[in-house]
């Protein structure tokens, strides 16, 4: 890796306040590797072998039963992902494939564990990284029990808007049925409540999702800070 990728890793606030050496031992038995799109990554019920960290592209995480899957989130840069499997050491709830060529960096679990056990610097980012993940669990919880599919999609719309700096021209990385299942619906859901959303300043183009009038969408949404943080 780079020098500079080892300063965004190193900023993250995982392993912002750990000591150098600690650090440096994580650093060491690392290694950085590249995947095209669509290659799986891990699979839920087995054994976690490392901690993976999102260095580019995106990462979706999902779940199968009985021939249905479903998404579970997708993540992106500069990110970790399925830390509690590691620091348990228990089996994956969850399967991750690439959902665009991405690098990952993979840090063996063992020494992850290791480094917990010794740096209360280190030991505390994670406690604080895992009551973060549980606290999105329920937002997400109360995202899909207290709105309809259409509001949940309107809020996606608003808060993907302002993670790309307020463009009001979302360009989606991944195809719509990835979306659809990760607002939980289908992609004929997907479509219906796009052309619901038309009439409150939303235009659909290919993977193109436009904003053509924000504050028609933001009175439909109603966001709410205890449900989008």
């Amino acid at each position: 890796m780079r020098q500079s990728d080892w300063k965004v890793i190193r900023a993250l606030p995982l392993f912002r306040d750990m000591a150098e050496a600690n650090f440096d031992e994580l650093v060491s038995a690392a290694f950085l590797q590249r995947f095209p799109q669509h290659v799986t990554l891990i699979n839920e019920g087995g054994m976690p072998d490392f901690l993976h960290i999102v260095v580019e592209g995106s990462v979706e995480l999902y779940g199968v039963h009985d021939h249905h899957e479903t998404t579970l989130d997708i993540v992106r840069p500069v990110s970790t992902f399925i830390l509690a499997a590691v620091i348990r050491d228990e089996v994956y709830l969850k399967s991750a494939r690439t959902l665009t060529p991405s690098q990952i960096l993979m840090i063996p679990a063992q020494t992850v564990r290791d480094v917990f056990d010794r740096d209360h610097a280190f030991a505390r980012a994670i406690v604080n990284e895992l009551a973060e993940r549980y606290r999105s669990v329920v937002r997400s919880l109360k995202n899909e029990k207290l709105r309809t599919s259409a509001e949940r999609l309107a809020n996606w719309i608003l808060s993907a808007d302002a993670q790309q700096g307020h463009q009001r021209n979302i360009e989606l990385a991944f195809e719509k049925r990835t979306l659809a299942s990760s607002l939980g619906m289908t992609p004929e859901n997907l479509s219906r409540n796009l052309a619901l959303l038309a009439k409150y300043g939303v235009r659909s183009s290919g993977r193109d999702i436009i904003i053509e009038d924000s504050t028609a969408l933001e009175r439909f949404a109603k966001p709410n800070s205890l449900i989008d943080g």
